[in-house]
């Protein structure tokens, strides 16, 4: 059988994607945690017997299952075995609680939900139980499992609605984001070919496994056969042992733990802290180009960032044979098949790793335009060279005096100063101007104190326009930020300084 990455991204559906790549390489390993390995014939073998064991539980084709289940091996052979079933799964995210769980739960209708019992320090089976789930079973590290005999023909076409995926819901209830095997397929693909990946690579996985790049990540690793360390709990210099017994190469997640890395490597400047380490890559959240130049230079390793969204879990990647400039500033080009279109400064999108809308048929009218078209709610602009520049959101553009301001390009100047760890730009209200712009800054330890004049000068000497520079400065001990890539939560920094008035004058 002489099949590539290339025509592996061809498969119909997941388990026929799992099934081939397992006919390539069986004994090569897929999934390593602590000191258990999964190979990839293996992973097919038990995902086979905990589908016989699901289905006599009684889940079927078209069953939907939702799980709310911590980043290991277990999981991922779980939602195999949903596959191969041709359920609908629900992943939902372990950091969510009652609200977000039971909105889920109720929105689409599960039959059946899994959980891992009690899990740093909560309780999961009884919140369960006190929302009134249907179907609870504990699947933490025991799996149900029977004889794959008993087993229907796995689903023939990947086009179907499989998957339900919830966005963060960070300022109202979260939606429910209709995705096929297929659109997982391609969003995968786009990642594994942008990476330029071997099957000698050794990647990791340190974000949760029920978010969108659970699936994701792992078609990467089924097209190119090469195995990933899987974190059930993530955090530095705690996991360094893990990414060096394993010979990690690749790692990261999103801008936030690019920082991480850096601040670990920052701590022995003369030493690899990672000596296997060749790349950084991930998505999810602005990069300031001053981390990347950062990480290139103090780690000795390419950074390549990427634009995806629950909508669409893979839209641009950058290549780690592009030029500095272009990895920097861009968010690198679209794979065949991905559709860019800007309206008026909006990112539209249409493709196969674009979802099939949300559960709200409204929701779904809202999203797409009467082309096709996703509507991202992202600013951006497409360069002459086909890379895609994201300059902001469009509801995260400050409107001063009727003046729009980007709160992104006040973001990346702020995060080349020393003394700033991490930033977050924000507008608060304002009588008369309409929104005043605020800067929230996290700084890192040892850094002597910012100033709003110490601020304002250094933007003024980077060429800011008057118009843009912040009225207003916050220094907080750690920046607000969610349980899944760490994204800065700028909601809850609206909240908690737009009740203060503006302690500066009107320019």
């Amino acid at each position: 059988m002489n099949e590539t990455p290339h025509s592996l991204s061809s498969s119909r559906t997941l388990w026929d994607l799992v099934a081939r790549r397992a006919d390539l390489t069986p004994d090569r390993p897929v999934l390593l945690q602590e000191d258990r390995r999964l190979t990839f014939g293996g992973l097919r073998e038990r995902a086979e017997r905990v589908a016989a064991g699901l289905y006599g539980m009684g889940v079927r084709p078209g069953t939907v299952v939702a799980w709310q289940l911590p980043t290991r091996i277990e999981t991922a052979v779980l939602s195999f075995a949903l596959a191969r079933l041709g359920a609908v799964q629900s992943p939902v995210i372990p950091f969510y609680r009652d609200r977000e769980v039971g909105f889920a739960l109720r929105e689409s209708r599960s039959e059946f939900f899994a959980v891992p019992g009690v899990w740093r320090g909560h309780d999961h089976t009884e919140m369960a139980r006190r929302l009134g789930a249907k179907g609870v079973f504990e699947a933490y590290d025991t799996l149900p499992e029977a004889d794959p005999s008993v087993l229907p023909a796995p689903p023939a076409e990947g086009t179907s609605v499989r998957w339900i995926y919830w966005t963060s819901g960070t300022t109202s209830d979260p939606k429910g984001v209709l995705h096929t095997d297929r659109s997982l397929i391609a969003g995968g693909s786009c990642l594994a070919h942008a990476l330029r990946l071997t099957p000698n690579d050794v990647g990791s996985m340190a974000f949760p496994y029920a978010h969108i790049a659970g699936p994701d990540y792992t078609v990467m690793l089924l097209l190119y056969g090469f195995p990933a360390v899987m974190f059930e709990q993530f955090a530095l210099p705690e996991a360094l042992e893990e990414y060096r017994r394993h010979g990690v190469t690749v790692a990261g997640g999103s801008t936030a733990f690019y920082s991480m890395f850096l601040n670990e490597q920052r701590r022995q400047p003369d030493t690899k802290v990672i000596p296997s380490l060749r790349l950084l890559a991930g998505g999810g959240a602005p990069k300031p180009p001053e981390v990347y130049h950062c990480v290139v230079r103090e780690m000795g390793v390419q950074l390549t960032h990427g634009y995806g969204m629950t909508e669409v879990p893979m839209i641009t990647m950058g290549d780690p044979e592009d030029t500095a400039e272009n990895l920097a500033t861009t968010e690198g080009r679209p794979p065949q098949g991905m559709e860019i279109r800007i309206v008026d400064g909006e990112v539209r999108l249409r493709g196969e790793a674009v979802c099939q809308g949300y559960l709200d048929p409204a929701q779904t009218a809202a999203a797409f335009d009467p082309e096709g078209f996703l509507r991202t709610g992202d600013l951006g602009r497409v360069t002459d060279s086909g890379h895609l520049v994201l300059t902001g959101r469009l509801k995260d553009v400050i409107i001063r005096k009727g003046e729009n301001i980007s709160a992104k390009e006040i973001e990346d100047l702020l995060a080349a100063h020393p003394a700033v760890g991490d930033v977050a730009v924000i507008g608060l209200p304002d009588t008369e101007r309409g929104e005043l712009v605020c800067a929230v800054i996290e700084q890192p330890s040892g850094a002597e104190k910012l100033t709003l004049s110490a601020v304002v000068s250094y933007l003024r000497s980077e060429g800011l326009s008057v118009h843009k520079l912040p009225e207003r400065l916050e220094v907080v001990d750690a920046l607000p930020r969610n349980e899944t890539l760490r994204k800065v939560l700028k909601y809850r920094l609206r909240e908690r300084f737009s009740q203060r008035p503006a302690a500066t004058p009107e320019r």
